[in-house]
Order: C-alpha cells, then structure tokens, then sequence
C-alpha cells in the first residue's frame, strides 16, 4: 500500500514533506521537497482578476510543489455538465495561481536587485522580466477540469526538469452514473524516481440518512475506473494505488450525524473531538466502507461546510432566507 493521505481543509494549507534517497558506492543523496495540497468549493461562482490567494498558498514560505483542487468553477447546471470544459474559466483560475505563486518571489527579487538596479538603471519592468527567466519561477506541470472539477499542479522551475510523464484521468459518477457534475480529475506525474498521484474529486451530496452510501460508491468508483497510459516503457503506473505517493483532496461531501442544532451548538463551543466522533467519514472508515489503508491529517479546524460567500458565518446561523436550504456544519472537505 502507498503512503495515501486524504485531507479535508478547505482555504488553509497543509505541507507535506517528500524525500528522495538514492545511492551508489561513492555517496548516499538526499532531496527534501514540500508539497502543498489545497481544495476550494467555489460555490460556482467566476473570480475576479484581481483574487489574492497569498494567504491561502502561504507564499511568503513557498513550498517546492503546489496541487490545487477546485469544486463548482462553474454552475452544475444542465448547460455545464453536458460541456466538459470552459477553458476561459479554468485559464482565469490558473491565471491567478500564476500571479500568486509568482508575486511574492517577484517582490523579493526586486528588493535584493533594488541597488543594483538603481545603480545599473534598469527598470522594474526589465528586472520582472529578468527574474521570470530565473529558476525560483513556478510553471504549471498540467492543469485539466472536468465541469466543475478543476485540478493544477505547479512546480518551481528548477525542479521542473525532473518532472516525467504528467497524465491526467478523469471519471465521472454524476448523472446517470457517468456525467462530471460529480466524479474526480487525477493528474500523475514523476519526480526523479518516485510516481505522485493526486485526486481532486466531488462526492455525491445529500444529507438523508443513506447518503453517505452513495459518497463510498462514488469513492470506490473513482478508485476502479481512474487509468493512466503505461507509458513508452509500458512500466508507468496506470490505477491510483499503485504510486508511491497518493493524496487525496476535494469535496467529499460527508456529513456530521448529529442534529442539526447539536452540530452548531458544539460548533459554537468548538467541541471539535465530539463532532469528530459523529463524522460520516470517519464512521465509514472505522466500518470499512472506505478508504481502507487510507491516513486523514489530524483535524483541528472548524467545520468547512457551509459558509455565506466571504464570510465567517455559517449557512442557517440567522434567520433563514427565502429558498434557502438548511445547511449544517460539516467537514467536507
């Protein structure tokens, strides 16, 4: 079994630590990188131009690799699900990743080469020029959506020589079993001698009871029809667990089974370990429904699920709103 991770933060960070060993008679070498892996529900809403997710990619400490997954870039709608991809929107998505990952080391650059560039009388628009050219750049390996789903992994350019074999398989467990409102996006690539896979994916909704079934369904789906091409050397691995390294990310969509006010109460007195014991997840995987030999990082953050757009204030906390549908806290992600 790989190392698997499945993470359920949304808009906050986690860095995972990859080593790679090799050796000869002469030496033993060894090569830390940092991977970052965030997930965003975006609620089907277009970002702006001007979006900043500094904060969120924690640049001012950058890791090595960036693995973002994204839920809803677009509206489930009819129109969108029967249209695979909207390259204007996933392009503006990996616009705004570029600037981000890029701002910061820019900036820092500038500073460093400000005497330099005062004394040479260079302006900053040659200095910015210059420093994209430089080897502290993040390029995108391979970015693909399916819908709503939407997955781009970025590397610094000094690694990027080392990266092979960049794939992408996409399954969809929507609709009729098979359309992209739900299913997942796996993008796999090769760093040195070690193959990465991530799955960025949207589990089905619902929160009846019995729900959760059809999230494990969709989960063991993925898990069988994600394939990879095998590559020239037919050796490449081409089903998710047989990488060495799996993560994965995105909307899982399982509830807290607990009454809805009960949740908000100890939501409110953030009795995290408490709602942790009534987590669907967590209950499918003690059972074995899901997930078996999978690792979830440590939870010690409010629930992600579900918040009034760029706020802090959970959906059903006021008085509730026309139309609107109850929605209580849950970690989803």
């Amino acid at each position: 079994m790989p190392d698997t991770i499945s993470n359920q933060e949304t808009l906050s960070s986690n860095k995972y630590a990859y080593q790679k060993r090799s050796s000869n008679k002469c030496f033993f070498e060894q090569d830390n990188y940092n991977i970052f892996v965030g997930s965003w529900n975006v609620g089907g809403v277009v970002p702006p131009e001007d979006l900043e997710m500094e904060d969120w990619l924690d640049t001012g400490n950058p890791a090595d690799i960036y693995v973002l997954g994204f839920q809803e870039i677009v509206p489930l709608n009819a129109g969108n699900v029967l249209a695979s991809e909207n390259r204007k929107i996933s392009m503006r998505w990996n616009n705004i990743i570029r600037h981000a990952l890029n701002k910061a080391i820019l900036t820092q650059a500038q500073d460093d080469k400000k005497g330099e560039y005062q004394k040479m009388h260079q302006t900053k628009d040659q200095i910015s020029a210059e420093y994209r050219k430089s080897k502290d750049n993040f390029q995108c390996i391979i970015s693909k959506q399916m819908v709503g789903v939407f997955i781009s992994a970025w590397v610094r350019s000094d690694i990027h020589q080392h990266i092979q074999h960049p794939n992408v398989s996409c399954v969809g467990c929507g609709i009729m079993g098979c359309l992209g409102n739900k299913g997942s996006v796996s993008v796999r690539f090769c760093l040195h001698d070690t193959s990465f896979c991530f799955v960025c994916s949207h589990l089905a909704s619902g929160g009846k009871e019995g729900d959760e079934r059809h999230r494990n369904a969709d989960a063991a789906e993925i898990l069988s029809r994600t394939r990879f091409p095998r590559g020239p050397s037919r050796n490449l691995p081409q089903k998710i667990l047989d990488h060495d390294r799996v993560i994965w990310l995105g909307d899982l969509n399982y509830r807290i089974n607990l009454p809805e006010a009960t949740t908000r109460s100890l939501v409110h007195k953030k009795e995290w370990n408490t709602l942790l014991k009534n987590d669907q997840l967590k209950a499918e995987f003690m059972k074995g429904h899901v997930f078996q030999g999978w690792h979830e990082g440590v939870i010690e953050f409010a629930p992600t699920y579900k918040y009034y757009p760029n706020s802090g204030i959970y959906y059903g906390c006021h008085q509730k709103k026309r139309g609107e549908k109850r929605r209580a806290p849950a970690w989803q992600f």
